[in-house]
């Protein structure tokens, strides 16, 4: 153990157990460990750091903004937070107001609680959610989280909340009716292992949902702002949610989240219904417009689809028996393997200087920064070949 493990593990508490690297800086899609070692992330801080380490762009805004004014709390307006909200809304193109949180799982809270005003005037208590997905760790978003060994230690939970299969449309017709508030769905399932859903189901949501009057919420926590080649991952289905929720690449690596109410679904809260002290705080306000003025100047939505389908192309190519196939869309991908060998893949990419993430037992995730070149996608491939044939048992 190095002594940053020894002193990890003398005040911190252990749900996380002890990171296997302690980073030191970063740049562009490379960080440096405190030993000075190099790594190509293709992890990208799970989905966050959308342009990279110290990107010029963040650095600027955050050092400016934290300059004037760094905190208002909610009792005051700032220009950061307005302009952010706007670019929001104009991005979507539909009637939307917005709040801004600190996290998704706070985006998400903010989700559940509009769907008990929604359903408050009926009856309506339920939400419908899917198995293995992820919608974080609070307890309201824990309980709509489709993974039975992540709720069962806090229950009981709130409620009530029943869960059908990822992209079943039979079972979610049958799941949805008076009874039923909102149904919450990812675009596709993130920590369930990139898996997307059959075509057209999110069309089906919406249809299922306006038939029994719920709300339709979609969690774009990993998704959104840019990680699938499109702003919205529903956008690009051509879908209408009622409710959208944001974070991780929003801020670019700056602590926010964001829940867009379209339509009447923006204007179920009242004053004093909701609230955060810290959330959309000028400062990270000020990085989130900076990440989206850049993927708009840089043109990396494009970037994201053309390296994207590099790297698939070039992940199709993987020669190994571990591999049973290749899934996902733009920079975001995971490589399904043939048992439970993500864990050893992962460590063995670290050894050669690639960090990739074993999302599951049986699944490697991709999630790296939207800057990332078909050169540096060349440059891995080969390392995580390595790591592979080092795993193969």
């Amino acid at each position: 153990m190095t002594a940053l493990d020894v002193r990890w593990d003398a005040v911190m508490m252990r749900n996380y157990g002890t990171p296997p690297i302690a980073l030191d800086h970063g740049s562009g899609v490379r960080v440096w460990d405190t030993d000075g070692r190099e790594y190509l992330d293709l992890v990208g801080g799970i989905a966050v750091t959308s342009l990279g380490h110290a990107h010029p762009a963040i650095v600027a805004a955050v050092t400016e903004q934290v300059g004037r004014l760094a905190h208002t709390s909610n009792l005051a307006m700032h220009e950061p937070g307005v302009r952010l909200a706007e670019r929001l809304v104009d991005l979507l193109d539909l009637p939307t107001r917005v709040f801004f949180a600190n996290s998704g799982a706070e985006a998400n809270e903010c989700a559940l609680k509009m769907a008990r005003l929604h359903g408050r005037a009926e009856g309506r208590t339920e939400i419908v959610s899917c198995n293995n997905s992820f919608h974080g760790r609070t307890m309201g978003a824990l309980s709509v989280t489709g993974n039975a060994a992540k709720r069962e230690p806090f229950a009981p939970l709130p409620g009530p909340v029943t869960f059908v299969d990822f992209g079943d449309v039979a079972a979610l017709e049958a799941a949805v009716g008076a009874q039923t508030a909102a149904v919450i769905v990812e675009p596709t399932l993130g920590e369930g292992g990139v898996v997307p859903p059959p075509a057209g189901f999110l069309a089906d949501v919406r249809r299922i949902c306006d038939a029994a009057g719920a709300l339709m919420i979609v969690d774009e926590v990993q998704s959104g702002i840019g990680r699938t080649g499109h702003w919205f991952a529903s956008q690009a289905e051509g879908v209408r949610p009622d409710v959208i929720t944001l974070a991780k690449g929003l801020g670019g690596g700056l602590p926010i989240g964001a829940c867009l109410g379209v339509g009447a679904a923006g204007e179920l809260f009242a004053p004093g219904d909701h609230g955060s002290t810290f959330g959309g705080n000028p400062v990270s306000c000020a990085a989130a417009l900076a990440v989206l003025t850049t993927i708009a100047d840089d043109h990396l939505l494009d970037n994201v689809k053309t390296v994207g389908e590099h790297l698939a192309h070039r992940l199709d190519g993987l020669a190994s028996p571990l591999v049973a196939d290749v899934r996902g869309s733009g920079l975001w991908r995971a490589l399904a393997l043939t048992g439970d060998h993500a864990a050893a893949v992962e460590a063995a990419a670290r050894t050669r200087g690639l960090l990739v993430n074993a999302v599951k037992p049986d699944a490697i995730r991709l999630a790296p920064p939207l800057i990332l070149t078909e050169a540096e996608v060349d440059e891995a491939v080969p390392l995580l070949a390595a790591a592979l044939n080092e795993a193969s048992p």
